[in-house]
């Protein structure tokens, strides 16, 4: 390669050789259009953070009006799949086999005690083993209780403070609104940073890197006729996984286009910069995939706060989460869907995330010098 001027004329050429290069490798568009798609649907369908129709044994031990009213009440629950018991022995087996997850008994004397006004309390067995969902279950039996006396006594069976709870953005509390846009961070990240690790590893591989040496062709030719199709390939995912999300999860999308699109190619930027920095310090395919999966896929899939609360984290490891640059996507991409254009919240990870860019190709650019010479 030598130090003549940019040309755009060439860098046009050899971003044509790219698509064309592309277009003759069918696993490219596997993890461009294909992963995409797999990985949103199985992250919006079997990762659930919602607790619903756990399996729970019923065991009624009076027989008022009232007993069996409150069964009933259960039986409907949304939150439970209930299976009689006669007894709290006869379903411990099942509990302790995980065939069930808790066991509700309804103590002898309730209805007398609804009655008379005060009502005893419910008995709630739970595996402490899975505490989320022991917690769950405790607080939804509970809700369940107090909802039905309120209906069947006129009052609660609280203390006389009304608390009116309103959730902002997410009213249903489902978690599908927030993991899909998350999910997306997932898939932009495969896409940026695995596809871009394997183009200058596979021109050595292949032989054809010192063709390219011989060639009157700068830098800033090169490396940009590596990232630009992969830039747009990376768009195009983000858009197909968007309208995906829209259509199939139904997840509200109150932002604009344009801030997706800020958002997206300020994030793509340091995903290509360290798939360059990875594929030019390796100059093998394979491994630039493993170094790939191992420093982009599993921090942002950690560390960004797309399943874990990063403040619930220790804070060893919240130092290491600001390295990562999926930490700064995941809040705006939540943001753009849920809420809107918030640009308070979106400019900073904007500007964070192109910090993180500039850093990466800096050190593709000096890696890839020191391999050519």
């Amino acid at each position: 390669m030598s130090r003549t001027r940019f040309s755009p004329r060439r860098l046009r050429a050899l971003v044509v050789k790219e698509f064309i290069q592309v277009a003759r490798d069918p696993s490219t568009f596997i993890i461009a259009f294909l992963l995409p798609p797999f990985l949103l649907f199985l992250m919006g369908y079997s990762v659930s953070l919602d607790t619903a129709q756990v399996r729970v044994a019923l065991v009624n031990q009076d027989s008022s009006a009232q007993a069996l009213g409150l069964a009933t009440a259960f039986a409907r629950s949304p939150y439970f799949s209930v299976t009689p018991a006669r007894d709290v022995q006869s379903v411990r087996g099942a509990l302790e086999g995980d065939r069930e997850r808790g066991i509700i008994v309804i103590p002898q004397g309730f209805g007398e005690g609804v009655l008379s006004g005060h009502p005893p309390p419910i008995q709630v067995i739970t595996d402490g083993s899975q505490p989320n969902t022991a917690n769950f279950l405790g607080a939804y039996a509970d809700g369940v209780r107090a909802e039905w006396l309120a209906s069947e006594t006129g009052r609660a069976a609280a203390p006389p403070i009304s608390v009116n709870t309103r959730y902002w953005y997410n009213p249903g509390l489902e978690s599908r609104y927030f993991l899909v846009p998350g999910s997306i961070a997932i898939v932009m990240t495969m896409i940026g940073t695995l596809l871009t690790a394997l183009v200058i590893a596979r021109e050595w591989e292949r032989g054809t890197m010192e063709a390219m040496m011989a060639t009157p062709i700068s830098m800033v030719e090169f490396v940009g006729s590596k990232v630009l199709p992969y830039f747009l390939l990376g768009l195009a995912s983000m858009a197909v996984c968007t309208i995906l999300a829209i259509i199939f999860f139904h997840v509200p999308f109150r932002g604009s286009v344009a801030a997706l699109l800020a958002i997206s190619s300020a994030f793509l930027l340091p995903a290509l910069g360290l798939g360059l920095f990875i594929s030019a310090a390796t100059k093998n395919q394979f491994v630039a995939s493993q170094i790939a999966l191992l420093s982009a896929f599993l921090p942002t899939f950690l560390l960004s706060g797309f399943l874990y609360e990063i403040a619930s984290m220790p804070f060893a490891i919240r130092l290491i989460t600001y390295a990562v640059p999926a930490r700064y996507l995941i809040p705006p991409l939540q943001t753009v869907f849920l809420a809107g254009d918030i640009w308070g919240l979106i400019l900073p990870n904007i500007l964070i995330m192109l910090g993180f860019g500039v850093g990466f190709f800096y050190l593709a650019f000096r890696v890839t010098k020191r391999s050519l010479d």
